[in-house]
């Protein structure tokens, strides 16, 4: 035994198969008291270790981590105010970081909370779901296997009320940056962002939905593939409307972003023969919307998708400026294409 110089009571190191015996539970306690207020010291400006909690660890084993990069000097003591905090029951994996011999409050609020080493993962508006894999490979070390296989989970895909489906949730990983542990799983990922999604979703807009005569499903579809057509955001709710037309006169879209999803990658142009892909993405050829959505939208299309603008377009071509002419007849539709053909020239 030895004596703490930080602390007015008097903390132990053993080996072995010794064990500590206070037989008093009145002495028990105190000493319990005295750890907790012994666990509150500053760490400030210690330099910091990582410690690897691996999941399904037991709270020995974790505490064999922390004694074993310096973070707690007396496991033995440790072990006790860790029990009395509830930790044994709360402890959470992880990746972490510690000041050595940090602060006990500190390490146990830390392993409690999960709050361990965190990634910034950021998914742009408008990715498809192919996309956001390789990203997730790249940044999270999460095969692209894996992260398929977690979008296509029928009980995740029953959570956002959408029918089974080959594309899994595409369209609902909520495009924004987040913050996730090192080591996250790719169902934890596709978890965390659908959530996002619904979180996200404004009860109001689910009001909007029968006047439409559509579903949600079919909102964020129709949103995927504005999101994929829009580089000038104050067009989305005239495309919005022109799909929206043709919709209820039964014409097909034509959108090209169905045909680059039918492809599996991103075409650095629409060509005509690309056109004839056999997919019920292909909206060349078949009618109404493709099945799923083709990418994930960002807000301002959900709502455009939801509020379309009141007019009468069917046509739109975009001009070289990403701006684009909207046209009521085929004939108007084709002097616009003249337009673009000259101030691409």
């Amino acid at each position: 035994m030895k004596e703490s110089a930080g602390c007015g009571v008097r903390r132990a190191e053993w080996s072995g198969k010794r064990r500590l015996h206070i037989p008093h539970p009145a002495l028990r306690t105190l000493l319990v008291g005295a750890l907790i207020a012994c666990g509150g010291q500053d760490s400030t400006g210690e330099p910091k270790v990582t410690v690897t909690i691996p999941r399904g660890s037991t709270f020995e084993q974790a505490v064999d981590s922390l004694s074993a990069r310096g973070v707690i000097a007396h496991p033995g003591w440790f072990r006790l105010y860790a029990r009395a905090r509830g930790l044994p029951a709360a402890l959470k994996s992880g990746i972490y970081t510690f000041p050595r011999d940090d602060a006990w409050s500190d390490v146990v609020a830390t392993l409690k909370a999960g709050r361990g080493i965190e990634v910034r993962f950021t998914v742009p508006e408008g990715m498809m779901a192919f996309e956001v894999a390789e990203r997730a490979r790249a940044l999270l070390a999460i095969p692209r296997d894996s992260f398929f296989a977690a979008m296509k989970d029928t009980a995740l895909q029953r959570e956002l009320g959408i029918r089974a489906n080959p594309a899994g949730v595409e369209g609902y990983l909520y495009p924004t940056t987040y913050f996730v542990p090192v080591g996250i799983h790719a169902r934890d990922l596709v978890r965390v962002m659908t959530r996002e999604f619904i979180q996200r979703w404004p009860p109001e807009w689910d009001a909007q939905l029968a006047p439409l005569g559509m579903t949600r499903h079919q909102v964020v579809t129709l949103a995927s593939i504005i999101e994929a057509e829009v580089r000038y955001r104050p067009d989305r709710p005239y495309v919005s409307a022109v799909y929206h037309n043709r919709l209820k006169r039964r014409m097909p879209l034509q959108a090209d972003p169905t045909v680059i999803y039918a492809y599996g990658r991103r075409l650095r142009r629409v060509w005509e023969k690309n056109l004839q892909i056999r997919s019920p993405y292909n909206t060349y050829l078949h009618p109404g919307l493709p099945p799923g959505p083709i990418s994930q939208p960002s807000d301002s299309s959900l709502l455009a998708a939801l509020e379309p603008a009141p007019v009468g377009f069917l046509y739109f071509v975009a001009q070289p400026d990403g701006k684009h002419i909207f046209s009521e007849t085929y004939a108007e539709h084709l002097a616009a294409i003249r337009t673009t053909k000259r101030l691409r020239r």
